[in-house]
């Protein structure tokens, strides 16, 4: 574990020490998860006058938001309300200042990333920064409204979770530490708090005909982008079965278009990349790096694949957000199926096994002589951002977590939603981006003179047709199962719909949301299924959220 910082490894040793002891405390709203979404329903829980603790795993506040996503995917920026908008009009702020610029002028970069005045008025908002930009603008957030934050605090999955009848009454975290609440938000990217406590869930692919869908699960028809152009042999010998499948490669049936499967979209780190040498990290060699992990990259590059770069997205100060591209790329295909579930533990052993196959891919691309010179010449200028991430060796803290548990309550939102040829009663906030869903497998194929290929399957990238709105059902379990929680990351969608939902401003824009019908359901005394829509949907308005789209005003 030389080169990975982790809180839990931390707590771990932290229960070790003869000295712990754990302590109490009550809330009005406890919020599980120091994501971009539990941080902004805090917000709101303080301006609605309720007490509420942010009780969070990571020592890092915000999530993907601050942990490498910062060319944010947005869709239609007009249906991006409240406090979410509030977040990216704080970091147009921060760059408004000569001292937010450190390693290029303003001038250079430019207006990329800005809204446009006559949609901002005088509330301008940047949608493009750097990893440090977002967590310092979280950390003020937070100190602002005096929210306390408890980090490195990870919840006791197996028995931390009390519960009286169909209501949390407490959560327990590894530390020992109890935190009492009169209504509870799960706002991590894995649900582990909706799972302990109860609440049903779904992983993996849907069957297209669970929820009358065409684009859920197992998708070889439609698999068109970030796909292998030519036949690559997919064996450690070309040609030759009995030699075994290169690595990330499965041999078994991917199964018929549209039949459901238990396999999740792929996992990646944005990276946080410059050419500026001053502040250049060169790529590392992972110690147990094996030229064999990429093999099948080099042998696309044999056959004369387009070598461009791809998806270094630019922020300011001279870096980039680097996300994934093409048939074989950061996206670590297949390696992450066990992670929704997975102790704790073993987590950190994917999170590793991600982290050397990136490390790995990068000094690849920089060193192998696989790799045309051109190439070669291009990625050995690029280098980790020094000054990001400098706890854990300029290495992103989050991995993308692109989708794991999702709640399935009363209401699932699936792809005749999203389209609008199913009605969606309860607004509570709007999604506008593709139905989005990366690569979840790689597996033999056949070309048509029966040639065994390497060939990719589950990428879908199709437009919903406009923004939609997102159902209060979804972001509320079943009543039976649990009466005071809310859910604004996890929530009841199907793979596709949550596809499409799971952007860093939706995110906000639901725990906004989240946190307002927390608050009257507590002024009521009522569960959360119960809170009278219209005067939830009239609050949510005043206080700046979008939750239908007319686009003549």
């Amino acid at each position: 574990m030389k080169f990975f910082s982790s809180s839990l490894v931390m707590t771990l040793l932290l229960l070790a020490h003869p000295a712990f002891s754990a302590v109490e405390r009550n809330y009005d709203i406890v919020i599980y998860g120091g994501t971009s979404a539990g941080i902004i329903a805090a917000v709101q829980a303080v301006e609605m006058g309720k007490t509420v603790a942010v009780v969070s795993p990571d020592r890092h506040l915000g999530g993907l938001t601050s942990s490498g996503l910062g060319f944010t995917d947005t869709g239609n920026k007009a249906v991006i309300g409240g406090l979410s908008r509030n977040f990216y009009h704080r970091v147009w702020q921060h760059y408004n200042r000569d001292e937010g610029w450190t390693w290029q002028s303003r001038d250079s970069f430019g207006n990329r990333g800005q809204g446009v005045p006559a949609m901002d008025g005088e509330f301008r908002t940047m949608w493009v920064f750097e990893p440090q930009v977002a967590e310092r603008v979280y950390e003020e957030i937070v100190s602002e409204y005096k929210i306390p934050v408890f980090r490195d605090e990870w919840l006791d999955r197996e028995s931390g979770v009390v519960l009286n009848e169909n209501r949390i009454a407490s959560i327990k975290t590894l530390a020992g530490n109890v935190y009492h609440g009169r209504m509870f938000i799960d706002a991590g990217y894995e649900g582990d708090l909706l799972a302990a406590a109860g609440v049903s869930y779904a992983i993996g692919r849907e069957s297209n005909d669970t929820y009358g869908e065409t684009l859920n699960g197992v998708q070889k028809g439609n698999a068109k982008y970030h796909q292998f152009l030519k036949c690559v042999d997919p064996y450690i010998i070309p040609g030759d079965p009995e030699s075994g499948l290169l690595p990330r490669i499965h041999g078994d049936d991917p199964g018929e278009d549209g039949t459901g499967d238990h396999r999740i979209q792929a996992y990646c780190y944005r990276v946080c990349l410059t050419t500026h040498e001053e502040n250049r990290m060169p790529f590392r060699k992972p110690g147990n790096y094996d030229p064999l992990q990429y093999e099948l990259y080099a042998r696309e590059l044999d056959q004369g694949f387009d070598t461009k770069l791809r998806k270094f997205d630019v922020i300011p100060n001279l870096k980039t957000d680097t996300n994934n591209y093409g048939s074989f790329s950061t996206d670590n295909i297949g390696m992450n199926y066990e992670y929704p579930e997975a102790s704790y533990e073993k987590r950190l052993e994917i999170m590793r096994e991600h982290r050397d196959y990136q490390e790995g891919y990068f000094w690849f691309l920089a060193n192998d002589p696989r790799v045309p010179q051109g190439m070669r010449e291009i990625m050995s200028q690029w280098g980790l951002a020094k000054d990001e991430f400098t706890d854990n060796n300029h290495w992103p803290h989050q991995i993308y977590v692109r989708e794991a548990r999702r709640m399935v309550s009363d209401f699932v939102v699936a792809e005749p939603h999203l389209r609008q040829t199913k009605e969606t009663p309860r607004s509570v906030g709007m999604g506008s981006y593709n139905m989005d869903s990366h690569n979840t497998q790689r597996y033999v194929d056949r070309d048509e003179d029966g040639n065994a290929c390497a060939r990719n399957e589950g990428d879908v990238q199709i437009n919903p047709g406009g923004p939609y709105p997102i159902d209060y059902g979804a972001i509320v379990p079943k009543e039976e199962e649990c009466a005071n929680l809310l859910v604004p990351v996890c929530v009841s969608a199907s793979h596709i719909a949550f596809g499409s939902i799971r952007m860093e401003p939706v995110f906000m824009i639901l725990g906004q949301s989240a946190a307002t019908a927390a608050v009257m359901a507590l002024d009521e005394n009522i569960p959360v299924q119960q809170v009278d829509y219209e005067r939830l949907s009239a609050r949510l308005l005043e206080d700046g959220q979008v939750l239908r789209y007319d686009p003549e005003n």
